[in-house]
């Protein structure tokens, strides 16, 4: 069966082990993080965007980690689903990191029909259960996965495996499990990776937002064009795998780039490392609210001159 759980961030804190058992084992999973102010117990009902680098690094040893990051109602229930389907195709947990302010809003949701939504199901084998290994991945770097009851043998552990599932602990199976848990991800970045660009075209000025953070964002953008400053957004949709190559290409001809977070300074130092040298002004909101229109467009006005 597909599976999720939802907390924010002190309880994902808790799962943080879990979670790298579920990486390991390929385990499909979806985990809302619905982010509140930290650190401990921190603001425990008030909204932050503080535990991007938590889904990314938190768990132990080389990993890749896919989250998404919706701005509204609607998104939350549309990526939730995109989530599972992702989940489903490279067999690995996904993040639907969302913030308390989007998580306390009321807004209009438009559920479609069942027949309407697109459903991705986990591969299954192909073989006899007497010649299934659990983990022998194809071209796809995704190994079929067996149900329980279908009368498949499947060995499941924490411990570097092999392609049967079984404990080996040399060096050429650790390369090479780990190579390929992390380059299922890698390898298909421009396909996982999902962002929206609002007046990017010819734009002096890129701001770069997410999640209830980008809703403020627009609008200071829409504000910088009526006065006549070229301000664009490249709102990031999916922040891991982080779409370094997107954010290049947009941010290519600009003179600098705003980043917006409601943190002290965390997807900021991503940025900055995929446009440098272009200069990069950081607005950290640290409370209850995201950065206003106001705040980010004096950024703008800033490096607009």
């Amino acid at each position: 069966m597909k599976a999720m759980t939802a907390t924010s961030g002190p309880g994902i804190s808790l799962m943080l082990e879990n979670i790298g058992l579920a990486v390991m084992t390929e385990a499909p999973c979806v985990i809302v993080n619905v982010m509140r102010g930290g650190p401990s117990t921190g603001q425990p009902t008030m909204g932050a965007q503080s535990d991007v680098m938590q889904c990314r690094w938190g768990a132990h040893g080389d990993i890749e980690i896919i989250a998404l990051a919706p701005q509204s109602v609607q998104e939350c229930f549309d990526l939730t689903v995109h989530a599972f389907n992702l989940s489903e195709k490279y067999r690995t947990p996904v993040f639907l990191l969302s913030d308390a302010n989007i998580g306390h809003m009321y807004e209009k949701l438009e559920i479609p029909a069942k027949e309407e939504i697109e459903l991705v199901n986990r591969k299954k084998p192909s073989v006899s259960p007497r010649d299934y290994k659990p983990y022998l991945a194809d071209e796809t770097m995704v190994p079929p996965m067996a149900c329980f009851g279908d009368g498949y043998r499947f060995y499941s552990t924490g411990l570097t495996h092999n392609e049967m599932g079984y404990p080996d602990m040399s060096v050429e199976t650790q390369d090479k499990l780990v190579r390929r848990l992390c380059d299922k991800i890698r390898v298909n970045i421009d396909k996982i990776t999902m962002t929206e660009e609002i007046m990017t075209d010819g734009c002096e000025v890129l701001v770069v937002a997410y999640g209830v953070t980008a809703r403020s964002a627009a609008s200071a953008v829409q504000m910088a064009r009526s006065e006549g400053i070229k301000a664009g957004l490249l709102r990031l949709i999916s922040l891991w795998p982080f779409p370094e190559g997107k954010l290049s290409d947009v941010a290519n001809d600009v003179k600098g780039v705003v980043v917006a977070e409601m943190n002290y300074g965390q997807l900021v130092r991503e940025v900055e490392r995929s446009v440098k040298p272009i200069p990069v002004e950081f607005i950290p909101k640290l409370g209850e609210n995201p950065p206003s229109p106001d705040e980010i467009l004096a950024k703008i006005r800033r490096l607009a001159q």
